[in-house]
């Protein structure tokens, strides 16, 4: 678990150097926007797997998906810090446009009758593949729900948090924007998505699970917002001229 915690920060930490770079030099959020969907994208599939993060004797469990989860709410405080509500609410209308695509091709997979050598025996071959993008698409259903209300809901937080703070004290409006909506995102997510395959018992553990991971997780990524802020700003500077802004023809 320790590995995977420091691969995780080594990862947040490059991504939130890149973005950072980026919107420094080009200002434009497209790079932003990228890895956003990326990020979405990537946690609708691996939340089909619920794993272990129990601390001693102390259980959690929760979709794997909340690794990832944390790096989205990032990335909106970060186009929001940079360039405003309204830019972030048009990045999280791109994403949710691009999971329905995702959701209708999955469903393409699923509906194509599969070759007669496709995995030594297809017909147990596309039972799998069935089970696993069947809850894929159910897992995407209930993230779209999740997602649309508590994505731009963190929006709206940031924005009048960053106005209440007079743009000070940077750590207020990334910790408590993101403490109420990974909550509630959690509680919506887990309930659309696996009630009725689990016991009510297991569904109130994973909610659980879900939010201590993802608040977590979620104020890790606080010292990664002032090195975003830091790059943007011209405070630190790191790979001086990655991305070096050319003049336009």
């Amino acid at each position: 678990m320790w590995l995977i915690l420091l691969i995780w920060i080594i990862t947040i930490f490059i991504s939130t150097l890149f973005i950072s770079q980026y919107i420094k030099t080009q200002q434009k959020e497209d790079v932003a926007i990228a890895f956003y969907i990326l990020f979405i994208t990537i946690s609708q599939i691996i939340a089909a797997k619920i794993g272990d993060f129990s601390i001693g004797t102390f259980q959690i469990t929760a979709p794997v998906a909340v690794l990832i989860f944390p790096f989205t709410f990032q990335i909106t405080d970060m186009v929001n810090e940079n360039f405003g509500r309204k830019r972030t609410h048009r990045m999280i209308f791109i994403a949710f446009i691009t999971q329905i695509f995702m959701s209708i091709f999955i469903w393409f997979s699923i509906e194509i009758i599969p070759a007669p050598f496709w995995g030594g025996d297809p017909t147990t071959t596309q039972q799998y593949w069935i089970s696993f993008f069947g809850s894929t698409l159910r897992i995407t259903a209930a993230s779209w729900i999740a997602f649309i209300i508590t994505e731009n809901l963190d929006a709206v937080i940031y924005a009048k948090l960053k106005k209440l703070t007079k743009d000070k004290n940077l750590w207020i409006r990334n910790v408590f924007s993101d403490i109420p909506t990974l909550a509630l995102d959690s509680v919506l997510f887990i309930t659309i998505a696996f009630m009725g395959d689990y016991p009510l018992i297991l569904i109130g553990e994973m909610i659980l699970g879900q939010i201590i991971t993802k608040w977590f997780f979620g104020v890790i990524d606080t010292p990664f917002m002032y090195l975003s802020r830091g790059i943007t700003t011209g405070r630190i500077k790191i790979f001086k001229n990655l991305f070096k802004k050319s003049s336009d023809k």
